[in-house]
């Protein structure tokens, strides 16, 4: 396997392994206009960290959890900026590895008055050269919740490959195993393509999550229920639907919590933030209500920032 070590603080725990929870998948350096301008007009761009699943990790830590990222980045500054924001918010990144012959994947946020388009440059980054091996440096014994989002299959063969076998190993050690659809049509050779591999990699999980939206896109399911029957989860079933709320099947249980009214000031990450909610909640036994208002909460505080993560303190949100 190509890389090294970042050699970055390691944060809550020693390895990947002694965490609660593992989050796996590829964050970018991302690039906004700072005046809130669009990209051809402004004059000051700023430099930020974003990735789902680091983004779930960082909001678990804040949460109380122990929570580690697994990764790669580019042997870049990029990859090494990265690394350190993460870290620094008591995250686990000791199964970050750095790539020598890879970049870090960049995207571009471009604000406008019909919201906010993102340009990714992440072709032939150091995530998306991750296969099967790298599941080699995640050890999920004792590891209570594995989360995975539909954008790793989506960056290549090998990523795709790595999301099954974690899956799998996942299985073997009595790791829950969290997935979020994150269906980005622009990682897809077709929507055909997409929807095969996220209902079969929905279908391997214990806890799915998918927005009301992406479940119509794909599956031509236009509501919750239409997504349950089709799904056919083997578990927890989590349907969002926006400023309408969102959806928890059980075994035999259904149980809706309406979205909180919000002003919107972008809605970029305000998914992962819910996932994170969500999740925190799940780990700490809370009801079903509870999940899903955490969920909200947390997106919440998202939707009305342009940050896709805005920290949050447990004694905050009530957990």
């Amino acid at each position: 396997m190509s890389g090294t070590s970042t050699g970055a603080d390691p944060g809550t725990g020693a390895d990947p392994g002694t965490s609660t929870a593992v989050c796996l998948g590829e964050t970018m350096a991302q690039v906004t206009p700072a005046d809130g301008e669009g990209l051809e007009r402004s004059r000051e761009l700023r430099l930020a960290v974003a990735g789902a699943e680091s983004t779930v990790a960082q909001y678990l830590a804040d949460l109380g959890h122990r929570a580690a990222w697994v990764s790669r980045v580019g042997d870049d500054p990029f990859g090494r900026r990265i690394v350190a924001a993460v870290a620094e918010r008591g995250v686990d990144v000791s199964g970050v590895r750095a790539d020598a012959d890879a970049p870090t994947g960049v995207y571009f946020k471009d604000p406008g008055p019909d919201g906010t388009r993102v340009h990714y440059y992440r072709g032939g980054s150091a995530a998306s050269r991750m296969g099967p091996d790298d599941a080699d440096r995640v050890d999920l014994s004792g590891v209570r919740l594995l989360h995975l989002t539909g954008i790793t299959p989506a960056l290549s063969e090998g990523c795709a490959a790595l999301v099954r076998t974690l899956m799998e190993r996942a299985a073997e050690t009595g790791t829950l195993v969290s997935f979020d659809v994150n269906y980005r049509p622009a990682l897809w050779s077709s929507r055909d393509d997409a929807a095969k591999a996220l209902l079969d990699l929905a279908r391997r999980a214990d806890v799915v999550l998918v927005g009301r939206d992406e479940g119509e896109a794909l599956w031509g399911t236009p509501a919750a229920e239409d997504i349950r029957d089709h799904l056919a989860p083997r578990g927890t079933l989590v349907v969002k639907d926006g400023s309408v709320g969102a959806t928890e099947f059980g075994a035999g249980t259904r149980e809706f919590v309406a979205a909180p009214v919000v002003e919107v000031v972008e809605a970029v990450g305000a998914g992962d933030a819910f996932a994170a909610g969500y999740l925190s909640a799940l780990l700490n036994g809370a009801a079903a209500h509870d999940r899903l208002a955490l969920g909200h909460r947390l997106a919440g505080r998202t939707l009305r920032s342009i940050e896709d993560y805005v920290p949050a303190a447990a004694a905050t949100e009530g957990n």
